[in-house]
């Protein structure tokens, strides 16, 4: 089997990379029946010279590889016909900017297996940048509040080499008595609390976090089974949750009037919101600075109102307007939103080095194996057909 690392061609680039280059020189040393090339590339967080100084080869053309690994959705015109990709397609939710991209799979025959969709059997993901993206939500909350308030200045992740460039800071910061929510109990949530354990902020039980005042820092952490019940019942089961959200009630009311929220939960448009936007005018309405590492526009918050990027990723919101604003305004009247979409991007070797590390344990085995009910579950499409768990993306997929 020949594996390709192809050059990542999406605008913005993406600068992570599927394997670093210590990984593929231990997958090709562990199996001697794999080769792996690089596609030259100016942009990885890992440069050509460290690939070549590892011993991987540097290949322009890709079309003798067997399998293909990418980040970021491939550009139409750069797709080779009847290869197997992987990459993250954002194509499962027939999102309508990559009706293109998944028209050309199906005409060039490409078997498409995409990150987002590999699961156990229970469900659960395999692969992800989760983790980093809670913790540079974490620090980006941190680094509006400081900026914000005048108090202190954190720089930003993506100007440190990696994450222990960045937490280095944390040793020179001392945050006032603040209340930090933290939503969610995945792997972004995390990241988040792994932050807050390098800040050394003190975790509290959500009864305490509610009725007490702190002389120092603390942060609750609101995990589904506390920030959702059953509108009847006034209880939560996991299961009948995620198959019935929508008879689920949000619990999260009484924490506005917390200081900062940093948000990790999964949403989708049967979950209640954390709030209203009505909500911010309630003269408990105290959160002003919001991380919204999920960033769902006018999602879980409403208050997002789109995407904001790494070089400028915080803007405010006018609570009086409902206006996008300037931010880091020490007025009551402003919430600061960071809502960048590429969080993991901000610290890409480290990001790259862990989503290597669980291609190796849990993927390559299923290529190995070739018959995969893992890897079935998470082909999109395969030789001009969709695949078995993806016919519901038909009129999506195939054009008219």
């Amino acid at each position: 089997m020949k594996i390709g690392l192809i050059k990542e061609g999406k605008i913005p680039t993406d600068t992570r990379v599927a394997l670093t280059p210590d990984q593929c020189m231990d997958v090709m040393r562990t199996h001697p029946n794999i080769s792996i090339v690089v596609q030259p590339s100016s942009n990885r967080s890992y440069s050509d010279q460290e690939y070549i100084a590892a011993g991987v080869p540097m290949q322009d053309d890709l079309s003798d590889c067997d399998v293909l690994l990418g980040i970021k959705e491939v550009p139409v015109a750069d797709l080779i016909p009847d290869k197997t990709y992987f990459f993250f397609s954002h194509t499962k939710k027939k999102q309508p900017y990559n009706q293109k991209l998944m028209h050309t799979l199906i005409e060039k025959k490409i078997t498409m297996i995409d990150y987002e969709a590999l699961t156990y059997d229970n469900g659960q993901r395999i692969i992800g940048f989760g983790f980093f993206a809670g913790v540079v939500g974490a620090h980006n909350a941190l680094l509006t509040y400081g900026k914000k308030s005048g108090l202190f200045e954190l720089k930003p992740a993506h100007e440190c080499r990696d994450m222990a460039d960045m937490v280095k800071q944390y040793r020179h910061i001392q945050l006032p008595p603040v209340k930090i929510v933290v939503t969610g109990d995945g792997r972004v949530a995390n990241g988040i609390l792994h932050v807050m354990e390098m800040m050394d902020i003190d975790s509290v039980a959500q009864n305490d976090f509610l009725d007490n005042e702190y002389p120092h820092p603390v942060y609750t952490n609101l995990k589904n089974e506390l920030l959702y019940r059953n509108k009847e019942t006034h209880e939560f089961h996991r299961n009948e949750f995620h198959e019935h959200p929508e008879q689920y009630e949000c619990l999260f009311h009484p924490y506005i009037k917390a200081d900062i929220l940093i948000n990790g939960i999964y949403w989708d448009t049967k979950i209640q919101r954390l709030f209203e936007k009505s909500d911010v005018n309630d003269p408990a309405f105290k959160l002003n600075v919001i991380s919204d590492v999920t960033c769902d526009i006018d999602g879980s918050v409403p208050v997002n109102m789109g995407a904001s990027t790494i070089a400028d990723p915080v803007y405010g919101y006018d609570k009086k307007t409902g206006q996008q604003t300037a931010p880091f305004i020490n007025d009551d009247s402003i919430i600061d939103i960071m809502a960048v979409d590429n969080l993991p991007n901000e610290l890409p070797r480290d990001a790259s080095n862990m989503f290597g590390d669980h291609i190796i344990k849990h993927i390559l085995p299923e290529l190995i194996a070739g018959d995969s009910t893992i890897l079935d579950r998470a082909t999109i499409c395969s030789k001009g057909k969709l695949g078995s768990h993806f016919e519901y993306l038909s009129d999506y997929a195939y054009k008219a």
